[in-house]
């Protein structure tokens, strides 16, 4: 019951900061509230879903309705609601100056104004719609800046300036820009609200610590053969962990998911899984890219605590607007949304208000994760309650960072600075091969040795690809066309095609590879020298034409000309062995 109230409550204050012209809202939540109380309202679901849906819904509808009803029925209304209209109507004709003066204040230089008035004519109804656009703006880069109150108060002049467009000519393309003015600030301020609750909800005890028989078999198992895991995990929590906290409160999500990464990759960077999921959060290169993890033959942003974090993050708050609770969402972390939504489709229910009626419909893998999870925090929060002396785990290594552009090892980096290379690599995990790339890199140094690499920049030499050397197999390598080359860590198909001066489509065709995939220990064959590329160029077929005449068919054809089907088929591009009267064919010569 206090829930339902709570989202009234929510409404009807985002209510008051929209200052709408009509009560239609007021009565529709008032009478959703009556329904229920008296026993016939909705299914007891989230009220504040259903409030956000209704809220879309009514500022669409009533934006819409504005222009296409003339009469309007007077609704009744008590003395308190008939008293707040009366105030909103006597402050409507300030609306519009008010909004000026603000614009003028925001973008106080010449020139800077986003209504151009010798172009547009602020009075009027594309002025009016202008000066709304520019306020969505406006309200975008508040938002983004932490102000949702001003995001929320700029929007609402938004919207009272588009109400304010008569359009008394019936054009079509004022009439457009209103619907989609309407639905972009209707959507962003759905987005606001919806932040706010979320913020709201990031609390230290969001995910529910349920305790069944999943949970305790986990929990034995983190107590048996995977106790050393568990206390390795651990110790390395303490290199990252502070820094997924920072980020998860500056979102507003709850401070646990910060032990995540123990469960995902044991806190090891350069975790790799199976299914080719890479570095803390075990992000797939698909969805790495969704939530801006670059990737290319230098970098691998995935490898990147901190990026990695932060696109952690935003996946998971996806999820959670999704799914709305903490167990639902960490499964669909781990196999991904639509294999949870499948699961929830074949329930054929409409609601979940139980995790665990939808876990033994996950994969088995999935299914695990989540008790794994609780099994973790039940630990961390109680260790000697389970049998465990964590100790105290490692320390963040204090970092500033370097702007480069030049091809340096990590190595040589390190020994010009006087530091143990492997700190370098801890600090900069997200290099594949442990070299700088030629392009701006944000390189990372111990605290009080950027100023050092910066005046020692110049001495450090630029890291190039090692030649081959000239064996007494390259020797006589051109006679065959390649040399077998046992592939090395660190080794891709682009270094080795740099290497021997051939190029990578080259290598994958030699070795019929389907992409660019190689493994450490693999044995490729790399094209050099004349005999290969001669033996590798088109070579031009010589070929009569041939017109299609009634009665002809393909395999006649080929017959007569003593010529295969096929080949037939792949000279003209045939997609099948359908002809036509009048098709000109080209017939390979058999001489």
């Amino acid at each position: 019951m206090i829930q339902h109230i709570r989202g009234l409550f929510h409404i009807l204050t985002f209510m008051k900061l929209l200052s709408f012209k009509t009560t239609v809202l007021v009565d529709i939540l008032l009478k959703s509230k009556t329904n229920y109380l008296n026993g016939e309202g909705l299914y007891p679901m989230r009220i504040n879903k259903i409030a956000v849906l209704l809220l879309a819904v009514t500022l669409l509808q009533f934006g819409c309705a504005q222009k296409r009803t003339k009469v309007t029925v007077e609704p009744k209304l008590s003395e308190k609601q008939q008293e707040v209209l009366t105030k909103i109507q006597e402050n409507e004709t300030q609306r519009t100056d008010k909004i000026k003066k603000d614009l003028k204040d925001l973008f106080p230089e010449a020139g800077t104004c986003p209504i151009d008035s010798s172009k547009v004519d602020p009075e009027s109804d594309q002025g009016k719609l202008d000066m709304a656009l520019e306020l969505c703006k406006l309200s975008q880069d508040l938002w983004e800046d932490g102000d949702k109150e001003g995001a929320i108060k700029v929007l609402d002049d938004a919207f009272s300036l588009v109400l304010s467009v008569s359009n008394e000519d019936d054009d079509p393309d004022i009439e457009q820009q209103k619907d989609d003015l309407r639905f972009l600030i209707s959507k962003r301020i759905l987005e606001i609200h919806t932040s706010r609750l979320r913020t709201t909800k990031g609390l230290s005890n969001a995910i529910p610590l349920s305790i069944n028989k999943y949970v305790k078999k986990e929990l034995e198992l983190f107590q048996g053969k995977n106790k050393p895991f568990f206390l390795a995990a651990y110790k390395r929590s303490g290199m990252y962990r502070p820094m997924i906290v920072r980020q998860l409160k500056k979102a507003g999500l709850p401070e646990e998911l910060s032990w995540l990464p123990l469960i995902e990759s044991g806190f090891k960077v350069r975790a790799l899984s199976r299914a080719r999921a890479l570095g803390l959060w075990q992000f797939i290169p698909s969805t790495g890219y969704k939530f801006g993890l670059k990737r290319n033959v230098w970098i691998d942003e995935r490898l990147d605590p901190e990026k990695s974090t932060k696109a952690a993050i935003a996946y998971l708050t996806e999820l959670h607007e999704i799914f709305g609770d903490w167990s639902t969402v960490l499964a669909a972390y781990n196999c991904g949304e639509r294999t949870v939504l499948r699961a929830i489709d074949r329930q054929k229910v409409n609601y979940l208000d139980n995790f665990w009626d939808l876990y033994r419909m996950l994969p088995r893998e999935t299914a695990r994760y989540v008790p794994k999870f609780i099994a973790t925090l039940l630990i961390v929060k109680n260790p000697e309650k389970y049998g465990f002396q964590l100790g105290e785990p490692d320390k963040p290594i204090p970092y500033e960072t370097v702007v480069v552009n030049k091809q340096m090892k990590l190595s040589d980096i390190a020994a010009a600075l006087g530091v143990d290379p492997d700190v370098m690599m801890t600090l900069n995990p997200s290099l594949r091969y442990g070299v700088t790339p030629d392009t701006d890199f944000k390189l990372k140094v111990p605290k009080n040795y950027g100023q050092v690499l910066l005046a020692k920049l110049n001495e450090i030499k630029v890291w190039t690809p090692p030649k081959p050397k000239v064996t007494k197999r390259t020797r006589y390598a051109s006679r065959r066309g390649y040399i077998k080359h046992k592939v090395r860590r660190g080794e891709h198909l682009s270094l080795l095609a740099k290497r021997y001066h051939t190029t990578t489509k080259a290598i994958k065709r030699l070795n019929r590879l389907r992409s660019n995939r190689i493994m450490v220990g693999q044995v490729l064959k790399i094209p050099v020298g004349r005999a290969y590329v001669k033996s590798h160029k088109k070579r031009k077929v010589r070929t009569r034409r041939y017109v299609v005449k009634r009665g002809d068919t393909l395999w006649e054809i080929a017959r007569r000309f003593k010529v295969s089907v096929s080949a037939l088929r792949r000279i003209n591009r045939l997609g099948s062995n359908c002809l036509y009267i009048g098709q000109v064919l080209r017939i390979p010569s058999s001489g």
